[in-house]
């Protein structure tokens, strides 16, 4: 009982971060029934470079101690994720493979508990998700990816990790296609979801849809098993990791905080 009152309190206090910030944005949210379709264009048309849906954090110039600071860190996630090279671990221990039956070159496997604490802490060793790529029926682990809340600043997200040294995304833009046109994603040049020509509040209006300024919060990758820094924080690998739609949220990793 006391567990569940904990944990219970942990929750009511995320959600009243999320109310309190972005109260607009969560109403205009969709549902996860709206995407199936989503589901597959984006899983199938990753882009390299950013377009209007996509915000980068600002490379800063370097700072004495940012490149150890990030060594450091490196150092902490490699030696916590050593264990879950197998991904049995990962699920014994409550990561959950965010939609295990599409194609995907990297999938997600996420920590709902640990992506809520995001919000409050930043821990090397949990972070919100794993990342994998399928070999067969096994899974390969290659890093981890942090969140933080939509509502952080640049200088908070320095003080997790020196932006000198990598840089956070946001997934941003968003039209949200009207009831009955969900397909219109799968085709060539779409104008809805993060590979649609529409990137405005007036355009996707006029258009019928339900504009997402922000999809999910800040995310970075780290791959700490590479030999060089910017291997390791690799912008052009974080670019090509293009969520599936909004609504499906990583499995519990809404960061629209």
């Amino acid at each position: 009982m006391k567990k569940t009152a904990l944990l219970g309190l942990f929750l009511l206090m995320a959600l009243f971060i999320f109310a309190h910030d972005h109260k607009q944005q969560q109403q205009s949210e969709p549902a996860q029934s709206d995407f199936d379709a989503t589901t597959q264009s984006m899983s199938h048309n990753h882009h390299h470079e950013m377009g209007p849906h996509m915000h980068m954090s600002a490379l800063r110039t370097p700072q004495t101690g940012d490149d150890h600071k990030a060594q450091e860190l490196v150092e902490q996630a490699r030696q916590a994720l050593e264990k879950y090279k197998d991904y049995n671990v990962a699920l014994a221990e409550g990561f959950t493979i965010f939609l295990p039956n599409v194609p995907q070159p990297m999938y997600h496997f996420t920590n709902w508990q640990y992506a809520v604490g995001e919000a409050f802490r930043f821990d090397p060793s949990r972070p919100t998700s794993l990342l994998y790529e399928k070999k067969g029926n096994d899974y390969k682990l290659i890093g981890a990816m942090y969140t933080a809340p939509v509502r952080f600043t640049e200088e908070q997200l320095n003080q997790r990790i020196p932006l000198s040294v990598a840089q956070w995304h946001q997934h941003i833009n968003m039209c949200k296609p009207p009831k009955g046109k969900e397909l219109e994603q799968l085709g060539k040049n779409p104008k809805f979801g993060l590979n649609g020509s529409i990137a405005t509040k007036e355009e996707c209006q006029t258009a019928g849809g339900t504009f997402v300024p922000h999809l999910f919060g800040w995310m970075v990758h780290v791959y700490p098993w590479e030999k060089t820094s910017d291997a390791i924080w690799s912008v052009e690998r974080q670019l090509k990791d293009k969520p599936v739609a909004p609504g499906h949220n990583h499995e519990g990793m809404n960061h629209n905080q």
